[in-house]
């Protein structure tokens, strides 16, 4: 309580001194590790989804239902490295928080906000892509498939609303995390108001979009298993590297999934529920840090690894005026270059799961012949 009540003066104020027990508790060593964490978080994760956001504007014909969800990540992440992670940098680089306690709270809120958009735009990702792939849905240019993906992107930001404005309501609040050069959710406060809030957020902005994506790219790599035992010989060894490339592609987004976001959740139920004192400031901090770098490796695993994206991307650097070829490009680029219906991998995965036919049985067979978000 101590801690706290002193963080609180310095939030104040302004100002810190090296008597801060926050301070000591990590020392000059630390804050500068961090300083530096901090700062390549900043630099990469704008860098990478500027990027990201720039390549999908000059091609709009990128813009697929899947790729609006995608769109949304880079947004929430991209408004993290700008609203929020200068603050903390800033606070790594002089030891001590500098914006106030209204700083803190706006950095507690904005990080927090944008951060459970990320992490609802992610499960809800996997269920586009579940829909897509296995539930029959052939065609990019219908309108409720676009109409469906910018609700879903509307209840993403409304949904992170619903679960980050009660801290400025009551109900629990924002306030310096660790060695006081953050501020997130007051996990140490031991209220019944407090631990309730805690405990629902780690089931409703954690928990549950983790299990969705168990669920939804479970379901998918099943599909693919089975496309690589019906394929025939001729085509096995090609099926089994897509299936190879699936399952890679599903590792990588639930493994960046749990490292960044896991390790937050869990320390900040250990220090809401466990003993006073079982998570110290200095090891408060790591977990944090995790969290942060969703920012850089989200626009890694989710599009720079789409060898779509990849090809625009480098089209876009050498300042080409036309469009990257593909075997299976349907229309011409235009005067600008830019594609107006190009065929995604997941359009072409889920127009084959259903349009062969097993001819002695007449029932749908699943056969892939494109790779699948790769």
């Amino acid at each position: 309580m101590a801690i706290l009540l002193q963080h609180s003066n310095n939030l104040s104020t302004g100002l810190g001194s090296a008597s801060d027990p926050a301070g000591v508790a990590l020392g000059r060593a630390g804050h500068t590790a961090a300083a530096v964490v901090l700062g390549f978080i900043l630099v990469l994760g704008f860098l990478g989804n500027f990027l990201v956001l720039m390549v999908f504007s000059r091609f709009p014909g990128l813009v697929t239902p899947v790729n609006v969800l995608l769109i949304n990540i880079s947004a929430s992440d991209m408004l993290v490295c700008i609203l929020g992670t200068p603050l903390s940098f800033a606070a790594s680089v002089r030891g001590r928080w500098l914006t106030g306690s209204y700083g803190c709270r706006w950095y507690g809120f904005s990080n927090a906000f944008f951060g459970i958009v990320s992490l609802v735009s992610l499960s809800l990702l996997s269920l586009e892509r579940y829909s897509t792939v296995l539930g029959r849905t052939h065609s990019n240019s219908d309108p409720s498939q676009y109409r469906r993906a910018w609700l879903a992107v509307a209840a993403s930001w409304l949904y992170s609303l619903v679960w980050t404005l009660p801290p400025l309501l009551g109900w629990s609040s924002y306030g310096p995390e660790g060695p006081g050069t953050i501020c997130s959710v007051q996990w140490h406060q031991r209220s019944t108001a407090a631990r309730s809030y805690i405990g629902c957020l780690f089931v409703f902005c954690l928990l549950l979009p983790l299990l969705l994506m168990f669920f939804c790219y479970g379901r998918i790599l099943l599909a693919v298993q089975a496309v690589a035992r019906q394929v025939s010989r001729i085509n096995q060894s090609s099926a089994e590297r897509r299936e190879s490339r699936v399952l890679l592609m599903v590792v990588s987004m639930v493994t960046g999934y749990l490292l960044c976001w896991m390790p937050y959740g869990v320390v900040a139920m250990l220090a809401s529920f466990g003993k006073p004192g079982v998570v110290s400031p200095a090891a408060s901090l790591i977990p944090s840090l995790l969290a942060k770098t969703s920012a850089v490796l989200n626009p890694v695993i989710y599009v720079l690894l789409n060898k779509q994206f990849s090809r625009c991307l480098l089209y876009m650097i050498r300042c080409s005026s036309e469009a990257p070829p593909t075997k299976a490009q349907h229309t011409r680029p235009t005067r600008r270059g830019v594609w107006r219906h190009p065929p995604t991998e997941d359009q072409n995965t889920v127009h084959a799961l259903y349009t062969s036919r097993d001819q002695q049985h007449q029932q749908p067979v699943l056969v892939l012949v494109a790779q699948y978000a790769t």
